[in-house]
């Protein structure tokens, strides 16, 4: 039987950590090592994003992370051993993104449980 984009997210799911957006917004006051990383494209991320965040689009997410590409991201290289938060909208691209990090090497991964809409559903704080 064929798999669904579903099925790719739960399995994902199965295999990461997610974080809450109370625990984040914790960790962001607190932890000065922690890296945020939207994975949404670059109009979302224009439209709203959570403070400090890079965009990292899931599309190049892979090329990003590889310290032996010409598109690789220097942040997002240089955090393989540090706190990573990963994000999109609703939570599963981020999910898929941080299994993929996990597969690269990246220690300490985790995924925004439900994403940009449960962040700005809290009224946590939004940059533009």
């Amino acid at each position: 039987m064929a798999k669904t984009l579903g099925d790719f997210i739960a399995e994902a799911r199965r295999q990461i950590q997610e974080i809450d957006a109370d625990s984040l917004e914790d960790w962001s006051r607190g932890r000065d090592d922690l890296l945020l990383v939207d994975v949404r494209e670059p109009e979302e991320f224009q439209a709203g994003h959570l403070p400090g965040a890079i965009l990292v689009p899931r599309g190049t997410l892979e090329a990003a992370a590889d310290p032996g590409t010409r598109h690789r991201h220097p942040l997002l290289c240089d955090a393989r051993c540090r706190p990573v938060v990963l994000y999109c909208a609703s939570g599963g691209r981020s999910a898929l993104a941080a299994r993929t990090l996990q597969d690269m090497g990246f220690e300490e991964v985790y995924s925004l449980a439900g994403g940009m809409d449960v962040w700005e559903a809290e009224g946590f704080p939004v940059e533009e």
